[in-house]
């Protein structure tokens, strides 16, 4: 019974099948949290990039 638990033990830790998903879901959870502390300067980029885009077309 020891032995079996054991080897269920060392195969629990050996399966890397969810590796893939925790770090995905890293990865998003560090995104998210770099458009919240940036955010003003995102807005700030993405209408002036639009501003511009306005103005060049005008001319066009």
């Amino acid at each position: 019974m020891k032995d079996q638990m054991v080897r269920v033990a060392k195969e629990f830790a050996a399966d890397e099948s969810g590796v893939g998903v925790v770090e995905m879901i890293l990865i998003l959870v560090v995104l998210i949290g770099l458009v919240i502390i940036f955010k003003k300067q995102l807005t700030n980029l993405v209408n002036s990039i639009f501003e511009t885009i306005n103005s060049k077309a005008g001319s066009i």
